[in-house]
């Protein structure tokens, strides 16, 4: 028996070689939108983070914490020479007084002087007289100074004498009344003081009281203005410990 062979007609090979073109297109038309999405969906994601990143608010400052803020120190309070005339209370000064330091803060360099002359060699009391006046003290029979038409200018003995401007103090306790260097707390701006270099009982030197102040330890620093030894702020400590060791010194607290 003769077996036959049946061709496949031309319709149906045609059919079948065209299916599988038409499936392998399918099947990559497929995968490029595949690739496409995932392109896409990547794309998206990556700008969505870009975009979050760039959004995203900057972290805010970290707030100073008490051990940086203690880093700040206030600044140190003035003292000595640099604070000005001040008293241990801290109150302002009276006007009386303010005239007085403002005079004797603006003279103490001063060498000439056509009203009240200058001594060269002993212009302390003189130099304090003025502060006196400055201050609204009344001159009187025993502490004067007198300049004429022509310009000649005399004083009291009073007036130029440390020793002899201490005398006359001690006779008017309505205007000053004598204090030790125990009393250093009742000292103020204005007082006057007063020297002794060799301890023989009288008076070498001076100054008029510019500051007083304490320090941390309690004790109490003196400063004063004066002539002679020009000075606006020296310590009495200094004039009698390292200039003069071992000289006494006085005060009179003027009324």
């Amino acid at each position: 028996m003769v077996s036959a062979t049946v061709r496949p007609s031309r319709g149906s090979l045609t059919a079948h070689m065209q299916n599988p073109v038409r499936t392998t297109r399918t099947s990559t038309r497929q995968l490029i939108g595949i690739y496409f999405g995932v392109g896409i969906g990547l794309g998206a994601a990556l700008g969505l983070s870009i975009g979050l990143t760039i959004a995203s608010p900057a972290a805010p400052a970290k707030a100073e914490t008490p051990a940086a803020a203690a880093k700040t120190e206030a600044p140190k309070p003035k003292t000595g020479p640099e604070a000005g005339p001040g008293n241990l209370d801290g109150k302002p000064l009276t006007a009386p007084v303010q005239g007085q330091v403002d005079y004797l803060l603006s003279n103490w360099q001063s060498t000439q002087n056509s009203e009240f002359g200058y001594l060269a060699d002993s212009d302390c009391v003189n130099f304090a007289s003025q502060g006196l006046l400055a201050r609204g003290w009344q001159m009187d029979d025993q502490w004067w100074y007198s300049k004429d038409e022509e310009g000649y200018i005399d004083h009291a003995k009073a007036w130029v004498s440390s020793t002899l401007f201490r005398d006359y103090l001690a006779a008017h306790p309505d205007r000053a009344t004598q204090l030790t260097d125990a009393q250093r707390s009742q000292v103020k701006v204005g007082d006057i003081v007063q020297f002794d270099w060799d301890n023989s009982g009288d008076r070498d030197h001076t100054g008029t009281v510019t500051r007083v102040e304490q320090g941390k330890d309690g004790g109490i620093t003196i400063y004063f203005a004066g002539h002679t030894d020009p000075t606006d702020f020296r310590s009495v400590d200094e004039s009698i410990g390292e200039m003069h060791p071992g000289a006494s010194v006085y005060y009179w607290s003027i009324v």
